[in-house]
């Protein structure tokens, strides 16, 4: 039977394909809602016209994600594919059923070649874990910013008290263990706010801890190794588990995975000039991450200034060998997390 290649277009309700055979001729389309049992129709609906090639989905991560996951455990070949060029949908117009065929047909020219990830593993329940932390953590910024600014246009007699005490979580207890009483005049009033709002500043600080917690020991069960680096804590080891993913052998390369960081330099020539500019792309959270480790390696660590003092002989700059030393950085996450898998390719 002949390959097939199927595109989809993904939404919150629906999930609408496309097939196309080998050699682009459209074979025909369908919706299907976004269940376990529209999925199992989907697949169903594919395999009538072949055996299928590929799987191009758009938004494996969002809405895409639960069709990613079946079809994986089924054992077809799902690609990412992303959004249709704003060029095209201009000149050709857009529907889901168009936005269905571009997306099998990224994966028919060669375009669309990253591999889903599997999101079935600890990498994935370690990205669950981090985004209830980051989400705790900017609600708990932005309850002391708050807090705050109540102490500060607070009634003189009760700002002078606050002001007495030192340390931020002595003043946080201290203001959660007000007893305001009826609210009956501005003191009143602001003691109740002012205690509410510390009391959810405790109760997020002890999320932010449990959280922690529960990462450090799935960060340190699933890369032991690069823990023991300098300069790399939990948090960064987890950014860039949640970038490979469950299925680590999908990254071929050290600079895909550069790439995948926005650490790999662009290049820019033309004409006479033959010049590479920063990459703003990839993933930012990850490349953050990596750039703290290599402000932390520049500071304290040996090796790493002498590095730097030789690559400022030759004539580098500060940015500059931040870069290099980033790039490096990668190499050493590489190696531990992609060539180490037991499903990875060769080095």
């Amino acid at each position: 039977m002949d390959q097939v290649i199927i595109g989809v277009d993904t939404h919150k309700d629906n999930h609408v394909a496309v097939a196309l055979d080998a050699q682009g001729a459209r074979l025909g389309s369908t919706t299907v809602s976004t269940t376990r049992k529209g999925y199992h129709d989907l697949e169903a609906w594919a395999l009538q016209f072949g055996r299928v090639k590929a799987f191009g989905i758009e938004g494996t991560g969002s809405f895409g994600a639960g069709l990613s996951r079946h079809l994986l455990a089924k054992g077809h070949d799902v690609r990412d594919v992303m959004r249709p060029n704003r060029q095209l949908r201009f000149l050709h117009g857009k529907s889901d059923s168009l936005d269905a065929e571009s997306a099998a047909r990224s994966v028919l020219n060669g375009q669309a070649r990253a591999h889903a990830k599997t999101q079935t593993g600890s990498s994935e329940m370690i990205r669950h874990l981090k985004v209830a932390r980051d989400s705790a953590v900017k609600a708990k910024s932005q309850a002391m910013i708050t807090l705050k600014t109540l102490i500060v246009n607070a009634p003189a007699e009760l700002r002078d008290t606050l002001d007495e005490i030192r340390g931020r979580i002595a003043l946080v207890r201290h203001v959660a263990a007000l007893r305001p009483g009826e609210i009956t005049s501005p003191i009143a009033s602001a003691k109740t706010a002012m205690r509410a709002i510390a009391r959810r500043w405790l109760a997020l600080h002890e999320e932010i801890q449990s959280h922690d917690q529960e990462l450090d020991r799935l960060v340190r069960e699933k890369a032991p190794e690069l823990m023991k680096s300098h300069g790399i804590s939990t948090m960064t080891v987890a950014e860039m588990l949640i970038l490979v993913g469950d299925n680590p052998e999908r990254i071929h390369s050290e600079a895909a995975l550069a790439k995948l960081c926005g650490v790999c330099p662009i290049p820019a020539s033309s004409g006479r000039i033959n010049r590479m500019r920063l990459n703003r792309g990839g993933n930012r959270q990850a490349n953050a991450a990596i750039y703290r480790v290599a402000i932390v390696r520049l500071r304290d660590d040996e090796r790493t200034k002498a590095y730097a003092a030789r690559r400022t002989s030759e004539g580098k700059t500060r940015r500059e060998i931040v870069r290099c030393i980033k790039r490096y950085i990668v190499r050493e996450i590489y190696r531990q997390l992609c060539i180490s898998h037991p499903n990875a390719p060769a080095a």
